[in-house]
């Protein structure tokens, strides 16, 4: 049970952190930002699994790889701006967390341009 593992890793660091606060405020950070850098660690080990299970499901259905591929960019590219623009909001830094936010539903829409257009060129064909 993994997740049992990573919540009384993060409980514990709260704690800590909280803890700290009342000493050296400063160190509560590094504490958050530390935490949530090795959560993310572990949860990328999960990955390779994920990309079994997508490719399982590419050999399933008969699809282009390059559409499981982008699929794959995206959930990536939400992942870690997620995880980036937390630690920012955490540490009181809201304005970069929304630039990362942004940065990241542009790069999203830039990967998914390519599915845009041979829709409207498959809607273009019909009419």
């Amino acid at each position: 049970m993994d997740i049992l593992k990573i919540s009384v890793f993060g409980i514990s660091a709260v704690l800590l952190a909280l803890i700290l606060k009342g000493y050296r405020p400063e160190y509560s950070h590094y504490i958050s930002i530390a935490v949530c850098i090795c959560v993310f660690l572990f949860a990328a080990t999960k990955l390779e699994q994920i990309i079994s299970y997508a490719k399982k499901m590419q050999d399933m259905v008969s699809m282009d790889h390059s559409y499981m591929a982008m699929i794959l960019k995206m959930i990536g590219i939400t992942y870690v701006a997620e995880f980036a623009s937390n630690i920012c909001k955490d540490c009181g830094y809201q304005t970069v967390a929304g630039q990362i936010e942004l940065f990241a539903k542009l790069s999203i829409l830039v990967i998914g341009m390519p599915v845009i257009l041979a829709f409207m060129e498959t809607i273009g064909e019909l009419l």
